[in-house]
């Protein structure tokens, strides 16, 4: 068959409507803004029929940091009504500036979007007088030789990043997740990172029973608020020799073997305990 195919810049995102075109081909995508690659996402799929958008980039060139950034976040957005979201996470690659002077270069950069907004609430809400809303956080009190080397991940701003997202994780996915991003951009992680992860996935474990302090010294663990049913309790003796649970402190000392890491061990400890269903 013979198909109509339009060769074009990027002038195609300016307002275009041809409803009839399913198919769009980027070439050097990763030299385009956000912005642009959504212009030019929108160009396809105006009518009733399947649409599809193809960004190619280099494999021989290795992606920015922002441009990976970027690929990505339109890669996410996908569907209806993504715009406010994309536009969200371009304020946060490139950066907001000064929020009350003509700089543009400020230090959301280096925090996040995100905490940048919860910093800045929380400071007018200061300056009222009131009540500042702290959310519910998990206190770990792990030693461990846990962090990201600068000589792996080079950029402050993206180690701040990595930091916030392990430590928001809920779910052991979202640890897996992580690790999967970081070993495609930054390479084999070295041992303090792996380390880190293990935190992560302490913390995930922590968030689905509802413990929200964890404290270790001189070889054991203390978790709370913690509460065991019969067979839990059971399988406790059975699993942690010397493991004592305070029923009227809703608090469970676990022993650590000598030798072991404290995260992976507890982590693996709480996955029999409380074995998923």
């Amino acid at each position: 068959g013979q198909y109509d195919v339009l060769v074009c810049t990027t002038i195609i995102e300016s307002g275009i409507d041809m409803p009839t075109v399913n198919t769009l081909v980027v070439e050097r995508a990763d030299l385009l803004g956000l912005g642009q690659m959504h212009q030019l996402r929108g160009r396809v799929g105006r009518s009733g029929q399947r649409a599809y958008a193809y960004l190619f980039h280099p494999q021989d060139k290795v992606l920015s940091e922002e441009a990976y950034e970027r690929l990505k976040t339109i890669g996410e957005a996908t569907e209806l009504g993504s715009g406010f979201k994309i536009a969200m996470r371009d304020l946060e690659i490139r950066g907001a500036g000064n929020l009350l002077g003509e700089s543009q270069s400020g230090h959301i950069a280096s925090v996040g979007y995100d905490l940048y907004c919860q910093m800045v609430t929380e400071a007018v809400s200061e300056m009222k007088g009131e009540p500042i809303k702290q959310p519910s956080e998990i206190k770990l009190d792990v030693p461990s030789d846990a962090f990201l080397p600068s000589d792996y991940v080079s950029k402050e701003e993206l180690r701040l990043e990595a930091y916030r997202r392990l430590a928001d994780v809920t779910t052991q996915e979202q640890v897996d997740d992580i690790r999967t991003e970081w070993e495609d951009r930054y390479g084999p992680l070295p041992e303090p990172a792996e380390a880190l992860l293990m935190v992560g996935r302490l913390r995930a474990e922590c968030h689905r029973l509802g413990v929200t302090d964890l404290q270790i010294t001189s070889q054991q663990a203390r978790l709370a608020p913690l509460d065991l049913k019969l067979s839990q309790s059971t399988r406790l003796k059975r699993i942690a020799k010397g493991a004592i649970h305070k029923e009227d402190q809703r608090q469970l000392v676990v022993p650590i073997p000598r030798g072991q890491d404290p995260a992976t061990f507890l982590t693996g400890f709480l996955q029999e305990l409380f074995p998923t269903e």
